[in-house]
């Protein structure tokens, strides 16, 4: 019973914390900007999250705790010249405007040694927002009971996440930008006597019991199928079904010298023989940059709202890079308002015609992968992507899943992965969450689909 008050509480002020984010981060704003001086500019980004946290190891409760912080980085320009710096705060307004003021001193102090920037991102004037997007997330009390029973008579090691981040901007021109969300994952792996494991995440923003259980089944499913002899297979070009857990890993790749303006026009893209040289990909094939997904922010660190949707790949032919407008002054071009990283925020594919329980039959002998791992450019300007494949990995033949595979290394390019070799994807999508936090939850994912190729390479 007193667990139980405990959660209760713990609930409450969570909530409670969520509804006064917003405000206190536009009173602090207001204090400190408030404080600058002639010839200076600010920005302030602020982020956090209220969340709670379940670790599970052999299906058993380790750990049960909550986070709930928030962190604050202040951007002075002056002079041609930039000095950041960003550090925690204790949620009191009178303590962390101090703190904030003391951390903007010190940027002063520093920025006189600095040298000028000739592509600062000055402040803009502009157009505020506030987005809240609201969840039914699993309540605090009945996580356990309600994860519990679908794993009682297999061996999980995971961690389940759920609860409030947010994120917010201001600057010295009067622009405000706000966004926050509830979302919950739970990140988990099945384990065989033989540690053999299935890795998956159920996530979303909207907790459903019976959804729940299904796709646990599945993943219970996948693990009785790997309790039989492993196939080695030998090295080859292998048809390949690559369900939406790698196709994510795949598309992540576009976001390290792929998308990027900046990449491109540097010569270290896997897209420059798309940008000059005109080559596509297969017509199956479409990516967007889409924000009406409401999982992640339009306004990025500079405050600039990018487009809700914003067509990269369409039908095999690029139509779009990200661009951010540091990147826009340099090469004097026009900015989308991509991040500072010039990568991908909230991706989503264009879902195809395969159903989904036509997939075994379509591959009819080859391999089915769920997951990928260790990837990494092996010919980044040939678009030629490395890794491993992992986890619950299946030979296939007549159509029928006959064993698990071993770990196989694969080596192929994005022009044969999402264009010559890509003969379907399927009618159905997954949102595959980004469990990262490294400093605080991630926000968002990626929507995609399975795809079927003809032949894909496994090297050793």
């Amino acid at each position: 019973m007193l667990l139980l008050l405990v959660y209760s509480i713990t609930l409450k002020c969570l909530e409670g914390l969520s509804l006064i984010m917003e405000q206190f981060f536009k009173d602090l704003s207001k204090s400190i900007l408030s404080n600058i001086k002639s010839g200076e500019d600010l920005m302030l980004n602020f982020w956090g999250e209220d969340s709670h946290f379940t670790r599970f190891n052999q299906s058993k409760i380790r750990q049960n705790g909550f986070v709930s912080d928030a962190t604050l980085s202040i951007t002075l320009i002056l002079n041609q010249k930039t000095c950041s710096t960003s550090f925690s705060l204790s949620k009191n307004l009178s303590n962390d405007l101090s703190s904030a003021l003391l951390h903007l001193s010190e940027l002063r102090n520093d920025i006189v040694f600095l040298p000028e920037d000739p592509f600062i991102v000055f402040p803009k004037e502009g157009k505020s927002s506030s987005q809240k997007k609201s969840g039914d997330l699993l309540p605090i009390d009945q996580v356990v009971q309600s994860l519990s029973p679908a794993i009682k008579n297999v061996d999980l090691a995971g961690i389940w996440a759920s609860g409030h981040i947010f994120v917010g901007y201001a600057n010295s021109k009067g622009l405000f930008h706000w966004f926050s969300t509830d979302s919950y994952s739970f990140d988990y792996s099945l384990i065989t006597k033989t540690e053999k494991m299935v890795k998956d995440t159920f996530a979303g923003t909207h907790f459903n019991l019976d959804e729940y259980n299904s796709f646990m089944g599945n993943s219970i499913t996948q693990l009785k199928m790997l309790e039989n002899k492993p196939m080695q297979l030998s090295p080859g070009d292998y048809r390949t079904y690559i369900a939406p857990a790698g196709v994510s890993d795949l598309l992540g790749m576009f976001s390290w010298n792929g998308l990027s303006e900046g990449a491109i026009r540097r010569g270290q893209s896997a897209f420059l023989k798309m940008k000059n040289e005109n080559v596509k990909l297969s017509p199956c094939f479409s990516l967007n940059e889409d924000f009406s997904t409401g999982l992640t922010p339009m306004f990025n660190d500079d405050g600039e709202l990018a487009a809700k949707k914003l067509p990269l790949i369409n039908t095999g032919m690029l139509k779009n890079t990200l661009i951010n407008s540091r990147t826009a002054q340099e090469y004097k071009i026009e900015s989308n308002f991509a991040g500072s990283w010039e990568g991908l925020r909230s991706p989503v594919m264009d879902t195809g015609d395969l159903n989904e329980s036509d997939i075994s039959e379509k591959i009819d002998k080859g391999v089915y992968l769920n997951n990928l791992h260790y990837l990494n450019w092996s010919d980044n300007i040939g678009g030629r992507i490395t890794g491993m494949t992992r986890y619950a990995c299946f030979w296939v033949e007549n159509g029928e899943i006959v064993a698990p595979i071993e770990n196989m290394r694969f080596d192929d390019t994005i022009y044969n992965i999402f264009g010559d070799k890509l003969e379907s994807v399927t009618n159905h999508s997954q949102f595959i969450p980004d469990t990262g936090t490294y400093s605080n939850r991630s926000f968002g994912g990626t929507e995609c689909p399975g795809i079927l190729l003809n032949s894909f390479s496994l090297t050793l």
